[in-house]
């Protein structure tokens, strides 16, 4: 298994190459339904042009006016990424003729962002805290998305959807700090459990709301940077990663044949796993920015900061850290804290009085096991965390063996029921009777004396077998320290 902390490196003709990574995401706020300058809504899937408002179509005298939630979730997004905010803030139009934009031009923010430095650390190993390394983040600025054409409704026009356009987008740009796919995966991944805490962003890359522009370039390692190129709107955290391991060995094959790697905008093609060029790249100066005249620049009070920053809900790296001073393992504080919905159901599991390392160590290898098999998410558990609760304050007082405790869970699922209703209703209780226990320990040895001589010569490994074949005997309903005790003191 290759080692996830050591240098990614692309072997060339010349010997080593390093890609060097960053990401323009851009993040959809989700977390109000309308857009960023107009009224109309935002829900996926509706019919065409059904959410345009007169503002979106760049009616004539159409003003636009700046949507407070939005401006909201992006200085809350902000201050969850430990970055600047810029109390003054203005809007820049972007001017650019495409048929999707139906103004001709983009209201974003170039000059004066609303959000400027912060930082995310990722782990490389979710095992090895050591593996921890910090992502800088350039800058976030809140622009308004375009339409959609769509090529494929007519033989020979193209049409167009204005559904998108006027969404609002926060675009989060990192610094080139990422040095391997994984690299950018770990990224991309903690990012969006970021945005999903905060609330600000569903992260739901399949409907678009959240994508990545992917900057590649290679260098010999501690040599200048190279000339990058960006891979447009990249849909999914897997797509990312073979955009940045094509790239990188594309630009190696082109340096060493002598060739040089252009600036410029390129395409993905997830069938083939294969970039192509879109168009070559523009410079800031080509589309002509300007202060957006019809826009007062934002002006952000103290009261507004402040509410934002106490809205802030608990964050992963923050949630992984208590969990661990709790007892729970590092890597499945890891698995608990990686998507939000886990992280609440842990927390309402917690609430419920369940002994932390134990618990965590069940809804990871018991629970996630079956909902697998389901085919369900935690959201859609069948069990409840207060159910869950129950099971396992079950184990814990030793009314029941860890054993049942699987049989339990398994009838949980299918029925509904709780816990302690169906260890009465079906007789699972654990016994800690002696008699029961010696009477069953008897006949096992009696049946087995070839396997006792062995265990009293030095054979120890056959004390497994005993405790095995005396939880068979009383269908698992035998404590096991008791069955562990007699048994030792019957085979001396």
């Amino acid at each position: 298994m290759a080692d996830a902390t050591a240098p990614f490196r692309i072997k060339g003709e010349t010997g080593d190459w390093e890609v060097v990574v960053g990401l323009e995401v851009h993040a959809q706020i989700t977390a109000t339904a309308s857009k960023l300058f107009s009224g109309a809504a935002t829900a996926f899937g509706a019919e065409p042009n059904t959410q345009v408002s007169l503002v979106d179509a760049a009616m004539p005298g159409m003003l636009p006016v700046p949507n407070r939630e939005c401006i909201r979730q992006a200085v809350r997004t902000g201050m969850a990424l430990e970055a600047k905010i810029n109390r003054w803030s203005r809007f820049d139009r972007k001017n650019y003729f495409y048929a999707d934009l139906p103004q001709g031009y983009q209201i974003s923010q170039l000059f004066h962002p609303l959000v400027g430095e912060g930082e995310v650390e990722i782990l490389l190993d979710e095992k090895d805290d050591a593996s921890a390394k910090s992502i800088g983040i350039e800058r976030i600025h809140v622009e308004q998305d375009a339409g959609k054409l769509m090529h494929d409704q007519h033989p020979t026009m193209s049409y167009v959807d204005l559904n998108r356009a006027g969404v609002a987008l926060m675009e989060i740009v990192s610094r080139p700090d990422m040095r391997s796919p994984a690299e950018a995966g770990a990224y991309l991944r903690k990012l969006r459990a970021i945005l999903r805490y905060v609330g600000s962003c569903d992260g739901n890359m399949e409907e678009g709301s959240m994508r990545a522009d992917v900057n590649v370039s290679v260098r010999k390692p501690g040599d200048e940077f190279g000339t990058r190129t960006e891979t447009k709107n990249v849909n999914s955290v897997r797509f990312v990663m073979q955009v940045i391991e094509y790239e990188a060995r594309r630009q190696v094959e082109l340096i060493e044949e002598g060739g040089t790697v252009a600036q410029e905008t390129r395409l993905f093609d997830p069938d083939r796993g294969t970039t192509r060029t879109l168009r070559s790249k523009e410079d800031a100066h080509d589309y002509r920015y300007f202060p957006d005249p019809d826009l007062l620049p934002l002006e952000l009070d103290d009261a507004f900061i402040e509410e934002c920053r106490s809205s802030l809900p608990e964050l992963p790296d923050a949630k992984r850290k208590r969990y661990e001073a709790l007892g729970v393992t590092p890597y499945n504080a890891g698995v608990l804290t990686a998507e939000v919905e886990t992280a609440r159901w842990f927390d309402a599991l917690l609430d419920a009085n369940a002994q932390p390392a134990q618990a965590a160590n069940w809804v990871v290898a018991e629970l996630f096991g079956a909902l697998n098999r389901l085919g369900k998410g935690i959201e859609e558990s069948p069990v409840s965390p207060q159910q869950a609760g129950g099971l396992l304050g079950l184990v814990a007082d030793g009314t029941i063996s860890g054993t049942i405790a699987k049989q339990v869970l398994e009838i949980m699922l299918e029925t509904g029921e709780g816990a302690a209703e169906i260890v009465e209703k079906r007789g699972l209780k654990q016994t800690s009777d002696t008699g029961a226990i010696d009477s069953e320990i008897d006949k096992i040895l009696a049946a087995n004396a070839d396997k006792v001589a062995e265990y009293q010569s030095g054979k120890q490994q056959l004390f497994g077998f005993f405790v095995g074949q005396t939880m068979k005997a009383t269908q698992g309903k035998a404590n096991p320290q008791v069955v562990n005790e007699r048994l030792r003191a019957k085979l001396g």
